[in-house]
């Protein structure tokens, strides 16, 4: 995988707080995505991840996601907040769908309950859906 920073560079890590607030919460509802007409996610164990002025993330348990349905990339971000991130595309939802989905493997402490938990973009996937 490739790391986008030169080899010594050190990386800022930030702890949220009042000016940078993130919270994660468990997501009471079931969370279904769906990719060219296939269900790729689907879990009663969605997480919420709320962070500053962004829009909410569902985190969904990788046990929950088919992951034959996904081609890991070697593209990779850094957050200073969370760590880390590596993707994954999903194939059958074309080039739309390349670099759909992050994840934090190994995240920082104030997120550790992210690990193991996938985020899918919302205009790379064809649906997220809350249901009852």
């Amino acid at each position: 995988m490739s790391n986008n920073t030169a080899p010594n560079t050190a990386k800022t890590v930030k702890i949220p707080g009042p000016d940078h607030p993130i919270t994660i919460e468990r997501n009471p509802s079931r969370v279904v995505v769906i990719v060219a007409g296939r269900t790729v996610a689907d879990t009663r164990s969605a997480l919420t991840l709320r962070e500053a002025h962004y829009p909410p993330v569902f985190y969904v348990p990788r046990k929950d996601v088919d992951m034959t349905l996904l081609e890991r990339t070697d593209h990779s971000t850094y957050c200073p907040y969370k760590g880390d991130a590596a993707y994954f595309s999903i194939p059958s939802g074309g080039e739309r769908a390349v670099n759909a989905i992050w994840t934090y493997e190994s995240p920082f402490p104030a997120v550790e309950p992210i690990r193991d938990h996938l985020a899918f973009y919302h205009d790379r996937v064809d649906s997220i859906e809350e249901r009852a």
